[in-house]
């Protein structure tokens, strides 16, 4: 059996970025940690909970409660970690910007894992502005095993300069693999809690002076960066010098390890001494870094020097080593030698048995619409549903139709709901809710509660009843807090109930009231039947109508020669019932006795 990773102290293993971060935080001591699921983000705390216990670890309702929650753990001396993908440090950006002023006690470190080439985001938010403006310290590991040594480093420099430090990490950072050399935890003693209100407390008066001690920093900081390890020239061939960071200093290393290199690890605030030492080394400069051109705006307004990077390389989507040969010497030098493999187009699609089904399914057929929001249920914006028309970011839908309503009347638009699960409602909706109660609005908001934090992997939330580490927690009643919020109609339908859910929406179309509808079915990825059952046709029944396939189930295809559907045993899930519903002519059944 392998050992737990907190029982292995010395030696070596193979980590991705994300394994590699949460190594680092145990190894350096951090005693508690609060943060929200985001891909790419998600593994560090799933790594913490499985595998340090000597970690206090536990999931936030969003990453600002997160954060501010770590931001008083740090008052109390001990060293803390949030974490989150690029848009939650939007959500959290009010406690972020503040922290800043504060500063830290306790070591604070906060993880924002960009996403350019937008894998699982809605934008490509380079969040090395947001620590810029924010006056943070910004580190950019670009392998796992620097994941894991900023992180510590992160820890140092946090409480040797009173400030959180960003560590910026990206998609490829976070979910690539490679060789870690790793140590045992060091345990660093709670600090505790010292009354300190000028410290705390940023009313105007205190403010000014705090943002002065913050001027001070970045200047300390920038003369400490010249000497860092975090920052390096390798010399090579002076014609061309690159200056870096992340894991494009790895695409320039593999395509052209002739070049001279500045790798910058702290890219805010940036170490001007030392990279004036490398300009004035080098013949010609370049920029390779991926998402926005934040070096090279910065460096190039700073020394008033040419250089060349964002237009040769695109600021959109992510970097790779064929990109970045070709931007540095185009022509120069051989091109790389793998193939892609020619994959066949696998559009995103629900799951088989996945409780939303049903809901976009009844939506479509009533041919009505959703404002939608981030989750698994965004993909009701795909065929065969197009039932979803709007989506701009976590606890959104609410607002949206809201607004929608108070543009255009509920009388141009009677068949509109908005689309939230259940996380997301707590992570952000609630509020929206209340502004609908607040303001008079009739809409009816449909809460989809599977029981999961599903898109980023199925974690725990407020409303699953455990904790992180999968402990008994207490569940939070949406029925209960949907009442308390002042709204007088709730109802919960079991989304897999076709007529039932048909009839739920047209009761609530009608209502001239806000109202909420919650489809309360589990994510098929936390049920496990008891035994195996699967849809069967009687092709004597069947008029191909292909009304079944049309539900949009991966589990049925469509059999072109014999013209009839095909069930997939390996995908059809014991628990759903959908195509028995909607086949017109019965020659779909299942057995669902006995199936829980």
């Amino acid at each position: 059996m392998r050992k737990k990773l907190n029982e292995v102290n010395s030696g070596k293993l193979f980590l991705s970025g994300n394994e590699a971060i949460a190594r680092g935080a145990w190894e350096h001591g951090v005693h508690f940690s609060s943060s929200y699921p985001g891909t790419p983000s998600t593994e560090i705390m799933e790594t913490i909970g499985k595998e340090y216990p000597e970690i206090d670890a536990q999931w936030a309702p969003n990453e600002k409660v997160g954060m501010e929650v770590i931001a008083g753990a740090s008052f109390g001396g001990a060293r803390v970690l949030s974490t989150m993908k690029h848009v939650g440090l939007n959500v959290a950006a009010d406690p972020f910007y503040t922290l800043s002023y504060i500063g830290a006690t306790g070591g604070i470190v906060i993880v924002s894992a960009d996403d350019p080439g937008v894998h699982s985001s809605q934008n490509e938010q380079d969040n090395r502005l947001m620590g810029r403006a924010a006056k943070v310290v910004v580190l950019e590991p670009s392998d796992s095993q620097e994941a894991k040594d900023f992180t510590g480093i992160a820890y140092e420099i946090s409480e040797m300069f009173d400030t959180p430090v960003l560590l910026r990490v990206t998609t490829r950072i976070c979910h690539s693999k490679s060789i870690v050399e790793v140590g045992p935890r060091v345990e660093v003693p709670v600090k505790g809690y010292t009354k300190d209100i000028a410290k705390r407390v940023p009313i105007p008066a205190n403010a000014r002076k705090m943002h002065s001690r913050v001027v001070a920093r970045l200047k300390a900081l920038e003369e400490w960066g010249y000497d860092s390890p975090l920052n390096r020239i390798e010399m090579g061939d002076k014609s061309i010098g690159i200056i870096t960071s992340g894991i494009s200093y790895q695409y320039v290393k593999e395509v052209h390890p002739e070049v001279s290199v500045l790798k910058l690890g702290m890219t805010n605030p940036l170490p001007w001494r030392l990279i004036k030492e490398f300009i004035d080394q080098v013949d010609n400069v370049m920029f390779v870094e991926e998402g926005e051109p934040y070096l090279e705006e910065r460096i190039r307004s700073q020394f008033l020097i040419d250089g060349t990077g964002s237009e040769l390389m695109s600021v959109e989507g992510e970097l790779n080593p064929e990109l970045v040969r070709k931007g540095i010497r185009n022509g120069e030098s051989l091109p790389l030698t793998f193939e892609e493999i020619a994959l066949p187009g696998r559009p995103p699609t629900l799951c088989a048995g996945c409780p939303h089904r049903g809901a976009f399914h009844t939506l479509s057929k009533m041919k009505a619409s959703s404002t939608g929001d981030i989750g698994c249920y965004t993909l009701g914006l795909m065929p065969p549903y197009n039932a979803l028309e709007t989506v701009v970011c976590m606890g959104a839908a609410i607002g949206v139709l809201a607004g929608i309503e108070k543009a255009v009347g509920r009388e141009e638009m009677p068949k509109l709901v908005s689309a939230i699960g259940e996380s997301t409602f707590v992570h952000s909706g609630i509020t929206g809710l209340i502004d609908m109660v607040y303001n008079g609005n009739t809409g009816t908001v449909m809460i989809m509660d599977n029981s999961l934090t599903a898109m980023t992997g199925g974690q725990e939330n407020p409303t699953t009843g455990k904790n992180l580490r999968g402990e008994p927690a207490p569940a939070l009643d949406l029925v209960k807090l949907v009442s308390a919020c002042g709204v007088k109609h709730v109802r919960v339908v079991d989304p897999h109930d076709l007529p039932e859910m048909k009839r739920a929406f047209q009761e609530e179309f009608d209502r001239e009231e806000l109202s909420v509808i919650i489809t309360k079915r589990p994510c098929i990825m936390q049920y496990k039947p008891k035994r195996k059952t699967i849809a069967v046709l009687d092709p004597d029944k069947c008029v191909h109508c292909k009304i079944c396939v049309k539900l949009g189930c991966p589990a049925i295809s469509w059999d072109a020669e014999k013209k009839i559907p095909v069930i997939s045993e390996i995908l059809c899930w014991p628990n759903c019932n959908l195509c028995v519903q909607v086949c017109p002519k019965d020659a779909l059944s299942k057995d669902l006795e006995g199936v829980v």
